[in-house]
């Protein structure tokens, strides 16, 4: 009879050492670093940021809740004034390296 191989289960995994998908650290731009900080973080992380700051500035438009309307600091790193929450992380994508 062949062994069987325990299976790790999902949840024990710790994601702070993993270093793939949306959990490798990336570097903001300079404009996008005005939001979320200077420093490497994962993915995740930058859009969790961009949420806290969208919120805190009250950036939701009030009619649509999917649209966010720019401000100083967001529109440079979304190119126009108004973006929807479906398009933002591909707009915020192109500030990560």
């Amino acid at each position: 009879m062949a062994k069987k191989t325990e299976k790790v289960p999902a949840d024990t995994k710790k994601a702070a050492g993993r270093t793939d998908g949306i959990h490798k650290p990336v570097q903001p731009s300079e404009k996008l670093a005005a939001i979320v900080g200077k420093e490497p973080l994962a993915r995740g992380e930058v859009v969790s940021r961009i949420w806290t700051y969208i919120k805190e500035h009250k950036l939701q438009d009030p009619k649509d809740g999917r649209q966010i309307n720019a401000d100083a600091k967001l529109e440079p790193i979304f190119g126009k004034k108004s973006a929807s929450m479906f398009e933002m992380n591909k707009l915020i994508s192109q500030h990560l390296s």
